[in-house]
């Protein structure tokens, strides 16, 4: 999880929705209320540590009239999810590069089709680091977690001491509606879908959970204690961002709301520095994912859910990596990078795809617990409970998730033209009638949903994979 960082680069963009206390308040409410799905995500991790994830859950937990073709669905959502966080990250990185080149000419612009091949640069230089150059990704990692925590004190102390600070009063009361919604309410509950984004991850660790020792003990507890470090990271750096980026309308004016930020301390050279600072976590991040995504590839794909999946499954066995899930990979996260050419509103668009893609699978299995629970039925043993709660907390976090999903569905602001309007879910709804189509045609014969494994496993029969 990357959180105080997108706080920074992404979340004032929320500004229009709610204003300094709309966004505030929000991303309280918001983090209490997704903690619930971390919490049940956590809890099914434990009860099935596995590479699948999602999917993997939904196939154990479904009920078996149903368990093959929501398993096959959850793959594809999951995987569509953590393509277009991936795609996010490297969007991202191109607008850092710009906000560096702004700082001493305030008129640059690049043009899209130039932001868009910046992406896909740094796309390819994230396979690099997750193939041939795979033995250095342990010491990224850990120069990462590093940067990730020095560079929290490096960001906000020049903040606090250099900015000038807007009063409390505006901070934490002043509410705004920029967004043409018309009430408060909906403007705050429309920018919830940027304070989502910023604490998106924390499953992040399941993807890799069969590379990890004890992993049904030491998965949950990473996912759940990630999250909590990286929200009270947040909320430092958003409260830190709401006294010091100046005023509201200097914020909305600003074409990188973050570099108005940065600029405010009064020094190009302080602000020049701060945004180096945000590269190095940014793409280190952007590596981090790729690794993530390519292992979800690699394990739907094992379970032959994707057509080519010989070929996608495949490892390349001196380093032990999944050489062309990686390239797989990279290759449709740069597709989804080319929607900024016809999009100025390219970012908004897939940041909400990967909202919708990945609720929609938090929804699905969460969901299938809860049926479960509510029946009576046995579930599998998990070292990290949530007890007597579970019900509780499973319907809670089920019904969050659909109420994100509807917002998540909104554009940013009205009126709406095609230039403006939010296709993630039209790319969403494509990808589930893809799903669909794939299943008929190739999923219903040759993939296997890992219960089959793992029941096997219990009766001491198939012997799978997962």
């Amino acid at each position: 999880m990357a959180t105080w960082e997108f706080v920074l680069v992404s979340l004032a963009e929320g500004l229009v929705n709610g204003g300094f206390a709309g966004l505030f308040w929000i991303f309280i409410g918001t983090v209490v209320c997704y903690s619930t799905i971390v919490l049940s995500l956590a809890e099914m991790e434990s009860m099935a540590p596995t590479s699948g994830g999602q999917y993997h859950w939904v196939s154990e937990f479904a009920p078996a009239s149903c368990q093959k073709f929501l398993s096959y669905s959850a793959g594809w959502m999951s995987t569509l999810g953590w393509l277009a966080g991936y795609a996010s990250g490297v969007f991202i990185c191109s607008t850092l590069i710009q906000s560096l080149i702004e700082i001493t000419n305030a008129d640059f612009v690049f043009p899209n089709w130039q932001y868009t091949l910046m992406s896909i640069a740094f796309l390819v230089i994230t396979i690099f680091f997750n193939t041939w150059g795979a033995r250095s990704l342990p010491a990224i990692e850990i120069a990462s977690l590093i940067g990730h925590m020095l560079c929290f004190a490096a960001i906000i102390i020049p903040l606090w001491v250099m900015c000038p600070k807007n009063s409390a009063k505006e901070v934490f009361t002043s509410f705004v509606d920029n967004g043409g919604w018309g009430n408060i309410g909906t403007a705050c509950l429309v920018s919830q879908v940027a304070v989502l984004y910023c604490n998106l991850g924390s499953d992040s660790a399941c993807h890799i959970s069969e590379e990890v020792e004890d992993a049904s003990w030491t998965v949950p507890r990473v996912m759940w204690w990630s999250y909590v470090l990286n929200v009270a990271m947040g909320i430092v750096v958003l409260v830190t961002m709401l006294f010091c980026i100046g005023t509201l309308d200097d914020a909305l004016n600003a074409e990188v709301p973050y570099l108005q930020l940065f600029v405010n301390t009064g020094s190009n050279a302080v602000a020049f520095v701060l945004i180096i600072i945000l590269l190095f976590l940014m793409f280190s991040s952007n590596i981090t994912a790729l690794a993530t995504t390519s292992r979800e590839v690699f394990a739907f794909s094992r379970d032959r859910g994707f057509p080519f999946s010989k070929w996608l499954s495949k490892i390349e066995r001196k380093r032990n990596i999944p050489f062309n899930a990686v390239y797989a990979t990279a290759f449709w996260s740069a597709v989804l990078c080319v929607i900024n050419i016809g999009s100025t509103t390219a970012f908004n668009i897939i940041i909400s795809l990967n909202l919708l893609a990945l609720l929609s699978t938090y929804m699905l299995s969460i969901g299938c617990v809860c049926l479960k629970r509510i029946k009576g039925e046995p579930l599998p043993p998990a070292r990290w409970s949530l007890g007597r709660y579970g019900l509780g907390i499973n319907l809670f976090a089920f019904a969050y998730s659909a109420f994100a999903i509807v917002f998540s569905c909104f554009p940013s602001s009205l009126p709406v033209d095609t230039s403006t309007a939010n296709w993630a879910p039209a790319v969403w709804s494509g990808v589930i009638l893809s799903s669909a189509v794939t299943y008929l045609l190739h999923g219903r014969r040759h993939f296997t949903a890992p219960v089959v494994f793992v029941e096997g496993k219990r009766t001491g029969g198939l012997q799978g994979s997962e």
